[in-house]
């Protein structure tokens, strides 16, 4: 199963701290705006999204398609295919895919300990 682009999304309360916290690690701004209340962050192949006000608590997110440059991928597992995988693995899906379509989706779904993870495939 290709999950493509792993990164955090952290739900910060300090956009500007949090900011300028992780430079000190290294990330540089790939995206997002301070005016939109979220930056994607990168160093190397690591990305981490900071979002404030936005949602609460932790998600893992996994870009089907992607690369950590957000560069298409030629090779990828279409999220359906994943969404089916992972229902005959007999997980339970907090929200799915639909599955007439093609193209861009998500999906959501919660690991033992709460940690949300979303995979949201773009293309």
């Amino acid at each position: 199963m290709k999950l493509g682009a792993f990164s955090i999304s952290l739900s910060v309360k300090d956009l500007m701290s949090s900011k300028k916290f992780y430079e000190k690690l290294g990330f540089n701004t790939f995206a997002g705006s301070m005016e939109q209340n979220y930056l994607i962050m990168k160093n190397e192949n690591a990305l981490i999204g900071l979002f404030q006000g936005m949602f609460q608590g932790n998600i893992l997110t996994f870009n089907p398609g992607w690369d950590e440059n957000a560069s298409n991928l030629e090779n990828f597992d279409d999220i359906r295919k994943i969404q089916s995988q992972l229902k005959n693995n007999g997980l339970t899906l907090t929200s799915e895919a639909d599955e007439k379509t093609k193209g861009p989706a998500s999906l959501m779904l919660t690991d033992p300990d709460g940690n949300v993870i979303l995979l949201d495939q773009h293309r």
